[in-house]
């Protein structure tokens, strides 16, 4: 395994966009802890999806605690423990929150949230997975979780573009942008491989990785 600069390793991105996959790869890859947020557990989620406004603020506030409890118990310990891989973001519950609340809800959630996050360590790499909403939809069906049979195409479009406006103005980490439309880092090893250089190459600043362009540049 070649030497990784970054301890703390974050994949973000929207419903169906490949996060756990490549996390629990790089995880493997690199011998590393392997952080994954508890979206089964959460008993509000499936009528979330049913209903959005009937139980939103309670969807918001379970993940917001699961969350922050799951970010401060590594955050506690040895900073000189081994590689971190997660495949969440603490301030994607923000993003979500914008997306599904009313304005009289999320103020109030706001106030939680920034209680609740005071000091929460940033990523030393974060990893931005994109893809349109149709790859989304495809990919949520084919691994067919029963509770997010109901999400649909306009949420997904929400949350996309608030995820796009988020990370157009990230500079709170080094950050590599995935165009993951066209990649598949689980049964491809050429693409995996490849984008496992990209990383190793970062340091610092934001990148970009879109394996369908260096084909059309070749």
């Amino acid at each position: 395994m070649r030497d990784l600069a970054s301890k703390y390793i974050v994949i973000e991105g929207p419903i169906g966009v490949g996060k756990t996959s490549l996390s629990n790869k790089l995880a493997l890859e690199w011998d590393a802890d392997l952080i994954l947020e508890n979206v089964d557990d959460n008993p509000f989620l499936s009528k979330f999806y049913k209903n959005q406004r009937e139980v939103s603020f309670q969807t918001q506030l379970y993940f917001l605690l699961t969350r922050t409890r799951q970010v401060q118990s590594f955050k506690q310990q040895d900073i000189f423990s081994k590689t971190r891989v997660s495949d969440f973001m603490l301030q994607k519950d923000r993003l979500f929150a914008q997306v599904t609340l009313s304005n009289e809800e999320y103020d109030l959630y706001d106030q939680l949230y920034s209680y609740m996050t005071v000091d929460i360590p940033k990523p030393d790499l974060l990893i931005y997975l994109q893809a349109p909403v149709d790859t989304l939809i495809k990919r949520i069906k084919k691994r067919g979780r029963d509770f997010e049979k109901h999400i649909t195409s306009k949420y997904l479009e929400k949350l996309n573009s608030t995820y796009l406006k988020f990370f157009n103005s990230y500079e709170g980490s080094p950050l590599l942008i995935v165009n993951a439309e066209d990649i598949d880092f689980v049964n491809n090893k050429i693409d995996y491989k490849n984008l496992l250089n990209k990383i190793y190459s970062i340091e610092s600043g934001r990148h970009y990785f879109n394996p369908l362009a260096s084909i059309i540049n070749e």
